[in-house]
């Protein structure tokens, strides 16, 4: 028995995109020879970021552990609240990997630890450490707008730039290797000198919640971050695409762990002690 799936695909055009054209180039692309069917509808103008903050309410992680819109009052006052305004960065706590990210951080902090959020989106990673007990914290991005919504989201939870600070680095290659980098700054704002980011060993602990290629593509400038010993949590992937990250970072990490929630996972483990400083 054969079943065909059918997939459907909203996307926004301005007025004047030529739409015929664009859906053809795309299905182009990826090698479709049949013309989609599809149907043009006109829209009423609307704020869009508005209507996305709308959307979005708190989220109770787990017990105790609750994300919450700027815009609203927190359901458990008791509890630890991330307050968040995403604006146009990543990371509102809805997402899977998002959660697993927390989780993962709430269950190894300690306390004391320094951590580089690597992609720090709307900073929600590097603000959750230091809500669990995390003394210093690094995000870096390569997205000015990530990282100046990251800015505005450490001060609703108070934080200063004395426990929190964040660098925008160079965009080509994803998140390149410091031979390619160069140093990006946020007007106004207290960025992090490239080098005292790109410094090895410094971290105790390592969170990447991005996507699969920059995750395989950086994995050596992610554990050259770590201390030895360091906890490495590594996110943004399907589950099945679990077994390229192990592979992938199983020379660097002992004690891998995965967990897993809605299709998506969490790779963990800890930097292998011996291993050489140059890797």
């Amino acid at each position: 028995m054969i079943v065909h799936a059918m997939i459907c695909i909203t996307s926004i055009y301005p007025e004047d995109e030529d739409i015929n054209m664009s859906i053809s180039h795309a299905f182009d692309s990826i090698g479709f020879k049949e013309k989609p069917i599809y149907e043009i509808k006109a829209i009423e103008e609307e704020d869009w970021i508005k209507k996305s903050q709308e959307s979005f309410h708190p989220v109770e992680v787990t017990k105790g552990l609750w994300v919450v819109p700027e815009w609203s009052t927190p359901p458990d006052v008791q509890a630890t609240n991330i307050i968040l305004n995403p604006g146009h960065a990543f990371g509102t706590g809805e997402h899977a990997s998002t959660k697993l990210c927390l989780l993962y951080l709430q269950g190894c902090i300690t306390g004391g630890e320094y951590i580089l959020d690597y992609g720090t989106g709307s900073g929600i990673l590097a603000i959750a450490a230091l809500k669990f007990g995390a003394a210093f914290a690094v995000g870096i991005d390569v997205d000015a707008q990530a990282i100046a919504s990251a800015y505005q989201n450490a001060a609703l939870n108070n934080i200063g730039p004395d426990r929190m600070q964040l660098q925008l680095i160079a965009s080509e290659n994803t998140l390149s290797s410091e031979g390619d980098q160069t140093s990006g700054v946020v007007e106004g704002e207290n960025t992090l000198d490239i080098q005292t980011f790109t410094d090895k060993d410094k971290y105790d602990v390592v969170i990447a919640n991005i996507l699969l290629n920059p995750l395989l593509d950086n994995a050596d400038q992610i554990i050259s971050c770590a201390k030895p010993g360091a906890v490495i949590g590594l996110s943004g992937i399907l589950s099945e695409q679990v077994h390229y990250i192990i592979e992938r970072y199983s020379p660097f990490l002992e004690g891998i762990e995965v967990s897993k929630m809605d299709d998506w996972a969490c790779v963990s483990g800890r930097k292998t002690k011996n291993l050489d400083a140059d890797t």
